[in-house]
């Protein structure tokens, strides 16, 4: 019998779509107009000014971008309003995303780690502004005339203003031997990425950099003595409610099943279904949008004296203070007044995700792919999302 190319399943991926679609985290099946509006409004992120903004299907802009699954998840007035999962797992399954399918969080796992570190701080075990060398005992930043002048901390970390070096990881395929923080930040084998360096004033700039989140995570288990993944799950994940989440890397064995495999932007699968990052601070965490939807919240509640699961009122509104250039301590921040906005975006090999939410109106969303196209499609998602729930600030780009 002849194995089906690759094009019969894909198509076969997105003829689940119609099964899953209206299917909820429990597989009963629901309906809603407001959903039925999200799936059938995706906009481009440019419009031409003055004419009619085109509107896609979800299924079709998911075989446009060759993305196999998307969950969706939407906070309105404070609470999740819906979570949906729409396609399948694994092409060439009828395995269906739902709302508890676990996807890659990708770079989302730093501001989620952020919450950890910022614990730690309110606890008196650690202090934002004090050199990072004095907490570190199984490595050390390397010293040299930028850090003579000023010192890498942990909120020049977390914002993304250290001056640290090595923006990204692409993490490890199944199989390969994977190497310890000290081994990641030094890039000695079998590490895939640069040692991680200061190469620039710390504070001088900002510049994106996975490698100083490394140093954070280092920071955070020496300082405690836990296992990362240990000490996310009794700081941050537990008491926000993030029950179906894990920074364990690789993904332990009695948990296999609940996850998406990646896809490539050809629609090729990542070899082994995902790749394995050591790199949990920056890149670890396996969720689902209403478990980020959940972190959000709780921070936002925490900001408003609400909730002090996560945080103080005023380690909250810190986190979601300006530091350098649009980042607070963890959270990419945009938008004023009521258009206030934090969250992030998130992009693993074969996984592509967004997370947004608006603490003074209690909105939201988080979009999670399993596809290396799926950037453009949460963004398409989100507009359709802003469009159907109000968000006033957040609209396509319109040109001439």
């Amino acid at each position: 019998m002849r194995v089906p190319s690759r094009v019969v399943l894909i198509a076969l991926a997105y003829l689940a779509l119609a099964c899953s679609a209206d299917r909820g985290s429990s597989g009963s099946v629901t309906t809603g107009t407001a959903i039925d509006r999200v799936t059938a409004g995706l906009r481009p992120g440019s419009v031409v000014k003055g004419r009619p903004v085109p509107l896609f299907q979800l299924a079709e802009r998911m075989q446009h971008y060759h993305v196999p699954g998307v969950s969706i998840a939407v906070v309105d007035s404070g609470r999740i309003a819906w979570a949906r999962g729409f396609g399948v797992k694994e092409v060439g399954t009828t395995d269906s995303v739902t709302a508890a399918t676990l996807f890659q969080a990708a770079s989302i796992s730093k501001p989620v780690a952020a919450t950890a570190m910022l614990q730690l701080v309110e606890e008196g075990r650690l202090d934002l502004d004090t050199p990072v060398n004095r907490y570190l005992t199984s490595w050390q930043v390397p010293e040299n005339a930028f850090t003579a002048r000023e010192p890498v901390t942990l909120r020049r970390i977390v914002s993304h203003s250290a001056g640290l070096t090595v923006h990204g990881f692409p993490g490890y395929a199944a199989g390969e031997p994977l190497p310890s923080v000290p081994q990641i930040l030094d890039g000695e084998p079998p590490a895939n990425t640069p040692p991680v360096r200061v190469d620039t004033l710390p504070g001088a700039i900002s510049r994106y950099s996975g490698g100083g989140v490394t140093v954070e995570q280092l920071v955070l288990t020496d300082v405690t003595g836990e296992p990362f993944p240990a000490l996310m799950k009794h700081l941050v994940l537990d008491p926000a409610g993030m029950t179906r989440s894990t920074y364990e890397q690789p993904l332990p064995v009695h948990r296999r099943g609940e996850e998406a495999a990646g896809y490539r932007v050809d629609g090729a699968r990542v070899e082994g279904r995902w790749h394995t990052y050591p790199e949990m601070a920056a890149a670890g965490l396996w969720t689902t949008p209403t478990d980020l939807l959940k972190w959000a919240m709780a921070v936002a509640a925490a900001r408003d004296g609400a909730s002090d699961a996560l945080l103080s009122p005023e380690m909250a509104s810190q986190m979601l203070t300006p530091q350098k250039a649009d980042f607070g301590l963890g959270p990419g921040l945009g938008g004023s007044g009521s258009g206030f906005h934090f969250g992030h975006g998130g992009a693993n090999e074969g996984f592509r995700c967004q997370l947004i939410y608006f603490p003074e109106t209690g909105q939201g969303a988080a979009v999670m792919t399993n596809g290396d196209g799926g950037s453009e499609l949460a963004q398409e998602i989100l507009l359709a999302v802003a469009s159907e729930y109000g968000w006033s600030d957040y609209l396509p780009r319109e040109k001439e």
